[in-house]
């Protein structure tokens, strides 16, 4: 079939879709956000089976910019929460095992596996899991050699690379592999360095659970996916992460089938983690606005599968929390 023009795609919407788009200035808002990427991206709320009836491009754009402006108030959040956590882990790694060298870490606290019967199901998939992340790690350092300045440093030298290097190249969702292959003992040394209640992480893997949690998201972001409904998730969120932050804040039904649940997970971590409590109110104050904006700017059978009734509800309970 031979491709549209935008001209073409303008017409098709009106035609077809019933929604209003005219004009040199609306054509060029449509090439800037791409008919595939913008229009096809977002005329769906978490399945595409759930169309959501637009009657003007205005409503697709702002739909559109919300996404958008969301992506850049959640990213810089993201980041400091992956570099303090691989941080505050690797701290207690270095104290643990006495050595940077990662062949030391791999032997002496990647060892999970032990914690399941020998031959057993669980202790294969979990020593598997180990093997697979050793060669995870010299996969991404041969990658990042001529790359990184501080690969290329230690190889040149003839020296193996430090942790705290590799885990430079981690991304977050290898972090998270990385931190299930550590003893118990080591994930709940690190839980509770976080601040997490050892009341309610006795197996040392909520730290595994909220990095999984947030993966998805970082992931989406950094590839400008969609976020606003959520649609970026790859796995069910383990539901101990719903039943903590609830249990702590008194905030309910948190259960990240809507990005305002995701805002409450990156706000109560930066809680855990002490971040200044002026910082963590200005970016629900933020997000806040952004929805409001929303608001103000399409119909609300639009806007109420989008941002949630008890969206207000739950912001209050997160402030009164802080």
């Amino acid at each position: 079939m031979k491709p549209k023009s935008i001209n073409s795609l303008m017409a098709y919407m009106r035609d077809e879709k019933k929604i209003n788009i005219y004009g040199s200035f609306q054509k060029r808002q449509l090439r800037n956000m791409g008919y595939y990427h913008g229009y096809k991206g977002y005329r769906y709320c978490g399945s595409p089976n759930q169309i959501l009836l637009y009657t003007d491009f205005k409503q697709i754009k702002a739909v559109y910019d919300f996404d958008m402006k969301i992506k850049s108030i959640f990213y810089p959040q993201i980041m400091f929460l992956e570099t303090t956590i691989k941080n505050y882990s690797l701290e207690i790694i270095l104290n643990e095992v006495n050595s940077d060298r990662f062949v030391d870490v791999y032997t002496k606290l990647m060892n999970n596996y032990k914690s399941y019967p020998f031959n057993s199901k669980k202790y294969k998939i979990a020593i598997t899991k180990k093997m697979s992340m050793r060669n995870k790690i010299y996969g991404n350092i041969a990658r990042d050699y001529g790359k990184n300045n501080i690969i290329k440093h230690y190889y040149d030298k003839d020296k193996p690379v430090p942790i705290w290097a590799i885990f430079e190249i981690l991304s977050l969702g290898e972090f998270g592999n990385f931190f299930s292959c550590l003893n118990k003992t080591v994930r709940i040394k690190i839980s509770k360095s976080v601040g997490i209640k050892s009341s309610v992480d006795s197996n040392g893997e909520m730290i595994e659970n909220i990095v999984f949690a947030l993966k998805d998201l970082r992931n989406a972001i950094a590839h400008n996916n969609t976020i606003f409904d959520t649609r970026f998730k790859s796995n069910k969120i383990n539901g101990v992460i719903s039943k903590y932050i609830s249990m702590e804040t008194g905030i309910k039904n948190i259960n990240f089938q809507n990005i305002t649940d995701y805002l409450i997970l990156i706000s109560f971590v930066m809680k855990l983690l002490k971040c200044n409590r002026t910082d963590i109110i200005a970016l629900i104050n933020q997000f806040n606005n952004e929805c409001e904006d929303l608001r103000k700017q399409i119909p609300m059978n639009i806007f109420s599968k989008i941002v949630y009734t008890d969206t207000k509800g739950k912001l209050r309970d997160l402030k009164n929390f802080l």
